[in-house]
């Protein structure tokens, strides 16, 4: 399984924009390595990743064998009114992960 780590950089006040950094623990295997036995390595790449807060996707990646190993990704938000950031992803293999990060937005009065 792998870990994930989320970062919010930013002012949480609804309707401003912060950046988010998104790390995720993950060997990125391309198929192409051999391991000392002289056999492949499948290929086990994460195939999508998603970001939602609440209900609503805020960012979407499909990465391909050309991301290393551990993918970092960094995006910004035009923060709206939540209670959670959801991360999912789910690799080659069909192992799923998701990260759950409770945020607290600040309604403008």
């Amino acid at each position: 399984m792998s870990i994930a780590r989320l970062q919010v950089l930013g002012d949480l006040r609804e309707g401003q924009i912060v950046r988010i950094r998104l790390l995720i623990q993950h060997a990125m295997d391309t198929g192409y390595l051999q391991n000392i036995s002289g056999q492949n390595i499948p290929r086990n790449i994460i195939k999508k990743i998603t970001c939602q807060a609440d209900q609503f996707e805020i960012f979407r990646v499909d990465p391909s064998s050309g991301i290393a190993a551990n993918p970092y990704f960094e995006f910004s938000w035009r923060v709206s009114p939540a209670k959670i950031l959801r991360t999912l992803w789910v690799d080659d293999i069909g192992v799923e992960g998701e990260l759950l990060t409770p945020i607290d937005v600040k309604i403008n009065s």
